[in-house]
């Protein structure tokens, strides 16, 4: 009964127009019905469907007004109506997909969504891709592109490509049909004389970029191929190495080197140190309404994006909601030990600028794999809330994780949380709703 009621009501959001031109033909077709009613009894008809209107606008019109401008009223909202109906008809008509015009409605809602950059790598930005996907395709991630071991690292060094592992992951999430081109982008050679460990996706980017000449170019004809649900950015197409230098002045070279750090980690750089952005990435940021960075390996996939040029300051200066979705997880050899407020203060000294404003954390621990996990040297990341506050910034307390055969973020939690986020400041943005403290200083100005 209850799902009866909620699909009713569906009816009502807004969706491709199609609704709003209906009710503006049905009040043209009231309208013209209740002039030609005045008409006929002028002529002596004893029709009196005009009545209801009478007790309103009697006082403001005469009959002999009357009869005419709801004639013409009456057509003019009709034939707009009728118009307006049949051009978003045809415009859904258009755009329809194989699964039907539900579908591509559904895909008109999606187009109306936040315009939302991610920025991270790894499994977790495609584990938040992946939720945000159901509720906007207005999405950008961007992609940091250090990663040096495993196939991408293979790749990189026989054929000159950039690491397309992380880039691959996020095709994968935003594709609109993850079944089997997902599966064959994932799908990994466990044999074969130089196939064996790479992954198809990995081998499909590196041969694109062969084509196309360029990396960029690459994953947008892998994005037309998978019909990716928004788009994918590297932060650069320069070749970098990530370094870190460890508490003791230790340099590790190399992305893959770095999680074996047995070292508290001071700082990340790139070797060479100068890496240009994307244009399309400093679009994407000052345009966005919300930024997210993470969930992801703090220091190999979150903060690398802040060291390539420009991208920290936009991010800084951008008007969006920015926010920092905090690992679930410690870190063996990378976050040892470190509280969520560790993680924040660490992030913000990377990227040199205030990237963000509001701290997700998870304040639900695994209760399943908390052994497991723990014999591995990982232990759920402690959310300190009232430092982070102390710190300026505000903390966001919520259950966002699932527990599968791994401990990650849930895509529909995080994303639920997120939008919520971006809904609450929006509101408290909007020029006629004012956030409750601005009603409390409003109270305690006129009491004094």
């Amino acid at each position: 009964m209850r799902q009866r009621v909620a699909r009713s009501f569906q009816w009502l959001l807004p969706g491709a127009g199609i609704k709003r031109w209906i009710l503006l033909a049905v009040f043209g077709i009231f309208l013209l019905f209740d002039g030609i009613s005045r008409w006929l009894i002028a002529l002596g008809s004893g029709i009196h469907v005009n009545e209801i209107l009478d007790g309103i606008v009697v006082d403001y019109f005469s009959p002999a007004y009357l009869t005419g401008v709801l004639g013409i009223a009456g057509i003019a909202f009709l034939s707009i109506g009728v118009s307006m109906w049949m051009r978003a008809v045809a415009r859904i008509a258009g755009s329809r997909q194989p699964k039907g015009f539900r579908d591509a409605l559904a895909g008109r809602r999606l187009q109306q969504g936040y315009k939302i950059v991610a920025v991270g790598g790894g499994t977790g930005l495609s584990t938040l891709l992946r939720g945000l996907k159901r509720r906007s395709s207005n999405l950008t991630a961007i992609v940091t592109v250090s990663d040096d071991g495993g196939s991408s690292g293979r790749l990189q060094k026989e054929l000159g490509v950039l690491p397309p592992g992380d880039v691959r992951n996020c095709l994968v999430a935003l594709a609109d049909d993850e079944a089997m081109v997902t599966d064959l982008f994932r799908y990994r050679f466990t044999e074969g004389e130089g196939l064996s460990g790479h992954s198809f996706g990995n081998l499909f980017l590196a041969a694109m970029t062969g084509i196309t000449g360029n990396f960029d170019r690459a994953i947008k004809e892998s994005s037309r191929v998978l019909n990716v649900v928004g788009r994918v950015l590297p932060a650069t197409l320069g070749v970098v190495r990530l370094c870190a230098e460890l508490d003791d002045g230790t340099i590790l070279e190399g992305e893959s080197n770095i999680s074996l750090a047995k070292r508290p980690i001071k700082r990340v750089f790139f070797d060479p140190p100068a890496a240009a952005p994307l244009e399309e990435v400093i679009l994407a940021i000052r345009d966005a309404d919300a930024i997210v960075l993470g969930p992801g390996s703090l220091f190999t996939s979150v903060a690398p994006n802040f060291l390539v040029s420009r991208i920290a300051r936009e991010v800084a200066d951008a008007s969006a909601v920015k926010m920092y979705v905090c690992n679930v997880m410690t870190q063996p050899g990378e976050t040892d030990g470190m509280t969520a407020a560790d993680h924040l203060e660490a992030l913000i000294a990377n990227a040199g600028e205030r990237v963000c404003d509001y701290v997700i954390v998870n304040d639900e621990p695994p209760s399943r794999l908390l052994s497991a996990y723990a014999q591995e040297g990982q232990v759920p990341v402690v959310p300190d809330v009232e430092r982070i506050a102390a710190m300026g910034f505000h903390p966001v307390s919520a259950a966002v994780i699932g527990e599968t055969e791994t401990v990650r973020h849930d895509p529909d939690r995080l994303a639920t949380v997120v939008l919520g986020i971006v809904d609450r400041t929006v509101a408290d943005r909007a020029t006629l709703v004012k956030p409750a403290s601005a009603y409390r200083r409003s109270t305690a100005l006129g009491s004094s």
